[in-house]
C-alpha cells in the first residue's frame, strides 16, 4: 500500500480515521476524509502507543497494527490456521478464557495452538461443539459470562498441550491428504494448514501443497463424499460418530499398511455441518478429522 500522509484526502484517509475512532484516539466528528491536524495528532499517538518511531504517516506496518487494534471480540470467526489470526479481538479472547480458568499461554494477541486448546476446553466445559472455532455460539457464551472475567486476572499460563495433534505425531507420520471434489479438497487443505499451524515441522500435507509426487511411504488419505467411489480394496471409514472415529481410523490404517501405496478413505456425511455455512463446515471437519487421525496414529 502507499503511505498515507498529512493533507491526503479520500476513502483511505477516511478508513484510517474510522479505525482511529474505534481505538479511541479520534472523535467521530473528525472523520472527514482529509488528513488534517486532528488526524495527525491521533496517528502520532497511535504510533507512540504501539512502539513505532514518532511520526505522522500511516505506513503499511502502521496500517496493519491499526487494523489489528480495531477488531473487537466477536467481529470475526477465529480458529487455528497459518498465517495465525492476530489482533485485539484475539487478545480479548485470550483474556476472557484465561480469567475463566482456561489458560492460553502467553497473552500475545496471536491465535496459536495454546489458544486453540484453551478454547476447546472452554467449549467442552459449556457443552458446545469442541472444535476450537470461535464463532457466534462461543462468543454468546463468553458474553453471558462477562461478569466472571471482565477486570479479572488470567490463570497462570500452561506449558502443556493436551491433545494428540500436539504430540510428535505430526512429525513422525508422513501423510498425503487429498480430495477429488472442491469441498473435500478444501477440507484436505485446511487439515494441512492446521497441522502446520500446530507444528511447523509437520509431515501431514495436502496434495495441493506438495511440490513433488507423494513418497511411496506416505499414507494417502482420500477425503470423499457419500456418492464418491474409492475402490473395493481401499478401507473406507465414515465420519459419523466422531467419538469412535479415531478407533475406526486406526483399524483402517493398520489394514491399509499391508499394501503399497497405503491408502484409506474417509467419507464425510455432507458439505454442511449442523447449520453452519460451507467454510465453517469444512473447518469443523478438518479439525475433527485431523485430531482423530493423530489419535489413531499415536
Amino acid at each position: 500500500m502507499e503511505t498515507i500522509k498529512p493533507n491526503d484526502t479520500g476513502a483511505a484517509v477516511e478508513d484510517v480515521q474510522q479505525r482511529l475512532c474505534t481505538v479511541g484516539l479520534l472523535d467521530e466528528s473528525a472523520v472527514t476524509g482529509t488528513f488534517d491536524a486532528a488526524t495527525q495528532d491521533a496517528v502520532r499517538a497511535f504510533r507512540t502507543q504501539n512502539g513505532f518511531e514518532p511520526g505522522e504517516e500511516v505506513t503499511e506496518k502502521v496500517w496493519s497494527a491499526l487494523v489489528d487494534a480495531s477488531y473487537h471480540l466477536g467481529d470475526r470467526t477465529l480458529y487455528l490456521r497459518m498465517p495465525y489470526f492476530h489482533g485485539q479481538d484475539v487478545l480479548d479472547l485470550q483474556h476472557a478464557l484465561g480469567a475463566l480458568g482456561f489458560g492460553c499461554g502467553a497473552s500475545d494477541g496471536i491465535f496459536g495452538a495454546f489458544t486453540e486448546l484453551a478454547l476447546r476446553k472452554f467449549q467442552m466445559n459449556l457443552g458446545l461443539p469442541s472444535d476450537g472455532i470461535a464463532g457466534a455460539y462461543t462468543y454468546a457464551a463468553i458474553r453471558n459470562l462477562h461478569h466472571s472475567w471482565e477486570g479479572k486476572e488470567a490463570v497462570p499460563p500452561s506449558s502443556h498441550l493436551g491433545f494428540a495433534r500436539a504430540a510428535d505425531v505430526l512429525e513422525a507420520n508422513a501423510l498425503c491428504l487429498f480430495g477429488t471434489a472442491e469441498f473435500t479438497r478444501s477440507v484436505a487443505s485446511r487439515m494441512s494448514n492446521l497441522a502446520l499451524a500446530t507444528n511447523p515441522a509437520s509431515k501431514i500435507m495436502s496434495a495441493d501443497s506438495l511440490l513433488v509426487a507423494p513418497d511411496a511411504d506416505m499414507l494417502l488419505v482420500h477425503i470423499v463424499l457419500p456418492e464418491s467411489e474409492t475402490g473395493a480394496a481401499v478401507p473406507r471409514v465414515t465420519f459419523e460418530d466422531e467419538q469412535s472415529l479415531a478407533v475406526r481410523l486406526r483399524s483402517a490404517v493398520n489394514a491399509a499398511q499391508a499394501v503399497r501405496p497405503s491408502r484409506v478413505a474417509v467419507e464425510l456425511p455432507d458439505v454442511t455441518w449442523e447449520d453452519a455455512g460451507e467454510g465453517r463446515s469444512a473447518q469443523h471437519y478438518a479439525i475433527s478429522l485431523l485430531d482423530a487421525l493423530c489419535a489413531a496414529l499415536s
